[in-house]
């Protein structure tokens, strides 16, 4: 999927112009604009990983339930136990008497059944963010394999693998387990993986005492990133 740029190459480097010598501002100085070149412009399509899934799992895990019984039992017996009650404060014993009913704690085993559906967003370089651009057919190329192979030189891919991106997915989807558990059967779904690329604009400049610095401008969204 390669999403479509709404800024020509004109626009981009007026913007880049205007904004070149944000790379190299300080705190104390701030470079002139005839201090500035832009030495090159390129577009880049630069690939961003949608990773989705599902985790589904079945475990065990122990946990206390508390039952209330009448204000005249003081324990139960169950399944082999004795559990006495819990014992009262003594602000909730001059308030309440007898009368309040008496809690037990049960310590028990439940077995538990989880599915958790979730996707994952990476960008370039494999760091997770949050997808913020539209898919519809008005923001989508419809012969995207034209346009990366027309610009194939300027095409990067992602440098997380497939298999890297699922299973940070199956990661992050476990992590509403708790760890005190036994019996662990679990399995990861993968449903889809998509690539999409998003046209950046990559302006390389040159300033003051021949330092060198990059300017990138998000080609959708007309941001400089």
């Amino acid at each position: 999927m390669v999403l479509r740029k709404v800024v020509d190459e004109e626009e981009a480097a007026t913007i880049i112009e205007e904004k070149k010598t944000s790379v190299f501002k300080s705190l104390l100085k701030k470079p002139k604009k005839e201090d500035v070149h832009v030495d090159s412009l390129k577009l880049n399509h630069e690939c961003l990983l949608i990773v989705s899934g599902k985790y589904i799992a079945d475990f065990y895990r122990k946990e206390v339930h508390t039952i209330s019984v009448d204000s005249n039992v003081k324990e139960i017996i169950f399944g082999g136990g004795t559990f006495p009650i819990k014992e009262k404060s003594g602000f909730k014993r001059a308030f309440v008497g007898n009368r309040g009913k008496n809690k037990i704690n049960l310590p028990l085993e439940e077995h538990v059944f989880v599915e958790e559906e979730g996707e994952i967003v990476f960008d370039h370089n494999g760091t997770e963010i949050k997808f913020p651009f539209k898919i519809n057919s008005k923001t989508i190329e419809n012969y995207p394999d034209k346009v990366l192979t027309e610009n194939s030189q300027n095409v990067k891919k992602p440098k997380i693998t497939y298999d890297s991106a699922k299973n940070s997915l199956k990661e992050s989807l476990k992590k509403s387990l708790e760890s005190d558990i036994r019996k662990l059967n679990d399995e990861f779904v993968l449903k889809e993986i998509t690539e999409v690329y998003v046209p950046i604009y990559e302006a390389r400049l040159t300033g003051p005492k021949n330092k060198v610095g990059l300017l990138r401008l998000d080609a959708i969204r007309k941001k400089i990133l």
